[in-house]
């Protein structure tokens, strides 16, 4: 599961059976979800442990067995705490195809008239049981696994449309969005840039701010200062190069936005707590 950019627009799936799923355990290059947000829905499985998930500016602790859902575009991020989780992004046009008697629902999620809740806890057996069941299908691929996956999400949707377990409204008032919108700026320029020499000041433009508010707006979003949260997502992306290919350390150090390789060897132990030759060996 690679998260880098922020605004995702990559295929899900494939055109016929867009759905993706992800194991992710303390061993995945990018076990702690970043910041990041895309036009598909999202559900969650806390298989262990807890899962501190942001959603916009909400959060909440999720721990073994419970769902999390997540709605289009909304910004979200997770920090997993001795948790194995997975994952499964969707597009929700998928459910629009030949089934005119559903239309109607999907296209009420669809426009965001129909907000499904965020949170179903374990004890929420009966939604918990369909949504494990998707999940299991995926993990097992069995023949027809696409034919369960598809009643299993329809037989959920009617689950929570039958109990209301959506919102009528978006419970975000404009100042919220407004918010929501300035820290979404910030993100895609650090994604954009990451590899440059970035500033306070270019940082705070990027969110139409004065560098002194900005820096108080930043630390009350991500619980993080901006230039702590840049160098984090540095580390992220260099985490994942070691991972996934050849290049030596100074190359990454480099390509990663870092001038001083013993500068990156210091913040990226900080932030792995192993150097990065010990994490290639990992």
């Amino acid at each position: 599961m690679q998260y880098y950019h922020f605004n995702e627009a990559k295929q899900r799936g494939t055109y016929d059976f867009p759905f993706e799923f992800y194991h992710v355990d303390p061993s995945h290059p990018q076990y702690i979800m970043s910041y990041h947000w895309h036009m598909e829905y999202e559900i969650i499985r806390i298989l262990q442990g807890q899962f501190l998930a942001t959603l916009d500016e909400k959060e909440f602790t999720a721990t073994e067995g419970d769902i999390i859902f997540i709605n289009s575009s909304i910004l979200h991020s997770g920090v997993p705490k001795d948790c194995i989780y997975e994952c499964i992004v969707f597009d929700m046009n998928a459910f629009l195809k030949h089934n005119p008697a559903c239309q109607p629902y999907i296209q009420k999620i669809i426009d965001h008239r129909a907000m499904i809740y965020h949170h179903f806890r374990r004890e929420q057996t009966d939604l918990c049981q369909i949504a494990d069941e998707i999940f299991n299908t995926f993990q097992d691929k069995l023949p027809g696994y696409e034919l369960t996956v598809y009643g299993g999400f329809y037989l959920l949707f009617g689950r929570i449309f039958a109990s209301h377990l959506y919102y009528e409204e978006p419970p975000q008032s404009i100042r919220d969005h407004k918010k929501i919108h300035q820290l979404k700026n910030v993100l895609e320029y650090i994604d954009d840039n990451y590899q440059n020499n970035i500033t306070l000041e270019q940082l705070s433009s990027s969110a139409g701010m004065s560098p002194k508010y900005f820096c108080r707006f930043f630390q009350d979003m991500t619980h993080r200062t901006p230039m702590d949260y840049l160098n984090y997502q540095r580390i992220e992306h260099a985490a994942y190069m070691l991972s996934t290919t050849h290049e030596s350390v100074t190359d990454i150090a480099y390509a990663c936005g870092f001038n001083d390789l013993s500068y990156f060897i210091k913040t990226f132990k900080r932030y792995k707590n192993v150097t990065p030759g010990q994490y290639t060996r990992q």
